[in-house]
């Protein structure tokens, strides 16, 4: 395209302003744009002929002679300016920048969106490969299948054993609502546990180690021993636990307990028996101590904890020896005391458990033996004192009794039961219950400060 673009001249109509002189024109069209080159078109441009222009333009003026240069200096070149009112208007065509060609930062931009792309495919094909490719990484691990099989006389195998003859007891009473344990005893249903953990129950509910629910109905409990029995029925598979004999327990004897700790279903935990013939008292709640359980209880260092209660204390042949009922704490005082067990748990000998289960089963309640004798729980004295009245002013020794057949008086303090010592109260009425009635028993009397032995045999009253 050329850089001058001819027009046709103005139409006649046109004018242009008044006033408006040649040197006012050039004063008021502005210079060209630098850097278009419109400053060369403007040199080679050359005066319109004299035809060219309209017949309305002004005529044209000769140059002054003091415009023309000197013949020894060089001459000047004219400025033309354009004229929009000329009959050649001096145009030029605006053909933007000129383009230029990719920068070096491009260049980068563009290298680095695809190396990144590249690598982005390139890490995905090769996870793809791995993935599908048959070699994998694999850790070491102890080669062959795992055996499984456990000796029936550890932890791993008597809790095999016994868990299917565990269940857990969910009580509610009015008095709100609460968890125990409790174990197996036969095929038609009946299931040992503590008393308190059925005390003033309205609903029980006994659940397998399998998961499996069933409403239980009390049988009969007894709180002097803290033992109590439910039945379910309907349920098929029961796998009563073995019974053992807690008389032939000794003290290091590997144990394992089993309950519901803070409902936690068949919790196993293992220890030893830390000791045998401790006495032990809980309950108390009412205040007239008819609901306070005497206990030549078994001691044992397996972790016990509330919700425990009633569950199976077993030894190494996955036989039950205790049942689990109480724990000893830290004083309340303490302020480190804490809430559950440090290693002081307490079980009936299974000996007292299965003499009470039976009864409760055949006929609703337990019996107590007894010796027929009020004691003052007062003395603070080494030994059990017989009291010198009994409740309501009655005799303390009950006439025709057996401590009165046994020529025990009013006044007597009790150091022995069969040899060992007795303490107190408390320790007199644990040592008694441990036996049948109908046992016989060797006292040991102090009297007016001499000392005799006794022989009673034990009578019988019945439990609460």
């Amino acid at each position: 395209m050329a850089d001058r673009q001819q027009t046709d001249p103005a139409p006649q109509w046109w004018s242009r302003p008044e006033g408006t002189t040649e040197e006012g024109r050039r004063e008021a069209v502005p210079a060209p744009r630098p850097g278009t080159g419109g400053e060369d078109h403007v040199q080679d441009a050359a005066p319109a002929p004299a035809s060219d222009v309209s017949a309305q333009d002004a005529p044209a003026q000769d140059v002054p002679a003091s415009d023309v240069s000197a013949p020894d200096e060089p001459a000047a070149v004219p400025l033309v300016r354009y004229d929009p009112w000329g009959a050649e208007p001096l145009q030029v065509v605006d053909r933007g920048r000129t383009p230029r060609g990719i920068r070096l930062w491009q260049v980068v931009a563009l290298s680095l969106g695809t190396a990144l792309l590249a690598g982005g495919i390139g890490g995905y094909l090769g996870v793809l490969a791995e993935r599908q490719n048959s070699t994998r990484l694999e850790l070491p691990q102890t080669a062959g299948a795992a055996d499984r099989g456990r000796a029936p006389d550890s932890v791993a195998g008597i809790a095999a054993t016994a868990l299917p003859g565990v269940v857990t007891l969910h009580v509610r009473g009015t008095k709100g609502s609460g968890t125990g344990t409790g174990f197996v005893l036969d095929q038609q249903g009946h299931i040992l546990t503590n008393s308190h953990v059925v005390a003033d129950s309205q609903e029980i509910t006994v659940t397998f180690s399998t998961g499996e629910s069933v409403a239980a109905e009390l049988v009969g409990r007894d709180s002097g021993y803290d033992l109590a029995v439910v039945k379910v029925s309907g349920v098929r598979g029961l796998q009563p636990l073995s019974l053992g004999n807690s008389d032939n327990v000794e003290v290091g004897d590997p144990v394992v307990a089993i309950g519901a700790p803070f409902d936690l279903s068949n919790t196993v935990t293992a220890g030893i028996i830390s000791a045998t013939g401790r006495p032990v008292t809980a309950g108390g709640d009412k205040g007239d101590g008819s609901d306070i359980s005497y206990v030549d209880a078994l001691q044992t260092d397996a972790p016990i904890n509330p919700g425990n209660s009633g569950g199976p204390l077993l030894d190494a042949k996955a036989h039950v020896v205790g049942i689990n009922s109480a724990i000893r704490g830290a004083d309340k005082e303490d302020p480190t005391r804490q809430g559950g067990s440090i290693g002081l748990g307490f079980a009936i000998p299974v000996n007292q458990g299965k003499r009470v289960a039976e009864e409760i089963i055949r006929t609703g309640r337990a019996t107590h033996p007894v010796i027929g004798v009020t004691l003052d729980m007062d003395y603070a004295g080494d030994g059990a004192r017989v009291g010198d009245k009994g409740e309501d002013g009655k005799p303390s020794v009950v006439a025709d009794g057996p401590g009165a057949r046994a020529g025990i008086r009013a006044g007597d303090v009790i150091t022995k039961v069969d040899g060992q010592r007795v303490r107190g109260g408390d320790e007199l009425i644990i040592k008694i219950r441990a036996h049948r009635p109908g046992d016989p028993l060797t006292l040991t009397v102090l009297r007016d400060g001499r000392e005799s032995t006794l022989k009673v045999v034990l009578g019988s009253a019945n439990g609460s």
